[in-house]
């Protein structure tokens, strides 16, 4: 830990720095934290976020829930160290990767097997950037990769959010079809083929031309990874990037998209107008799907016209 002397740390990053004090009483029997994190985090593999509490865990460990309170005080920073747990470190392997591509391809993947590993860490609200050691430890792992580019700082640190970010969404779709196969008792290929099938019955080249091109192309029964070629094609870019960089020219930063106001968020004019907003939307969704409805009876009765002539 370094600076900040003055900093008070939220009890849960000062457990996970290991710098929070310890509990000057407690069960007879060992207890810890760790232990308490390590039982929290299988009940969460085996059962998901949502059978996580203080008296599971307890059960699980054969103390009573106000044991494990004089260790974690809240529920809230033991999801927090059960997240740093799962995360884990960067291995050597994807740390000594190769080029900064190769290294941040390991890295993503690296992320990724954490996420399908651990599921329940998709569940975890993100309330903002990282602020444990594991985590910690990723973040410098991208940026290490980009040490000898010529990005800036925060160039980096957007390209490290490239892949953390494709990370995540690669993780939240690979955890849905792992639970749909352990669920429907189906193999992914099962699982594939079904999709393409329900596409094919209820996707028509009318009201949907170009998915339904991709569709007899015969993309959703692919077995090449889109996740991987969108990352890669990113990273081409960022690549690109670098040249121009490198020739001394200058681009400008697009700003930071703004949230939306939290001041007038409660409005309730700007509510109602939003609403009006997103019924219009509706509406005109609507309007179209009876657009395409009227060409393709239009389309019938012409060709039963020709046909009768």
């Amino acid at each position: 830990m370094t600076d900040a002397p003055d900093l008070e740390l939220p009890r849960g990053i000062a457990l996970a720095w290991g710098v929070a004090a310890n509990p000057q009483r407690g069960p007879k029997r060992e207890m810890s934290v760790e232990r308490i994190v390590e039982a929290a985090v299988e009940i969460a593999d085996a059962e998901g976020l949502g059978a996580v509490s203080m008296a599971a865990v307890a059960a699980k460990l054969g103390f009573t829930p106000m044991s494990l309170y004089r260790y974690v005080t809240a529920k809230d920073d033991l999801i927090l160290l059960m997240q740093e747990e799962a995360t884990g470190l960067p291995s050597e392997e994807t740390l000594t990767a190769g080029d900064w591509q190769a290294r941040l391809t390991a890295l993503y993947r690296e992320q990724v097997e954490q996420y399908v590993r651990h599921p329940w860490v998709l569940e975890v609200p993100i309330t903002g950037s990282p602020a444990t050691p594991n985590s910690a430890a990723w973040m410098d792992a991208g940026l290490a990769a980009l040490a000898d580019t010529p990005l800036s700082h925060e160039e980096r640190l957007s390209v490290l959010l490239l892949v953390t970010g494709a990370a995540r969404w690669t993780g939240i779709v690979l955890a849905g079809y792992q639970r749909a196969e352990r669920d429907g008792g189906l193999s992914g290929v099962d699982i594939t083929a079904r999709e393409d099938a329900m596409f094919r019955a209820l996707i028509t080249a009318d009201a949907y031309p170009h998915l339904r091109a991709a569709i007899d192309a015969g993309v959703f029964l692919d077995e090449s990874d889109p996740f991987v070629f969108g990352l890669e094609r990113g990273l081409d870019g960022v690549a690109a990037y670098m040249d121009v960089v490198a020739q001394g020219r200058t681009v400008e930063r697009v700003p930071l998209m703004p949230l939306e106001d939290a001041d007038i968020a409660d409005d309730k004019k700007y509510r109602e107008a939003r609403k009006a907003v997103r019924d219009a939307e509706k509406a005109l969704r609507d309007a179209r799907k009876l657009e395409r409805q009227a060409a393709r009876d239009a389309r019938e009765r012409r060709a039963r016209v020709r046909g009768d002539s």
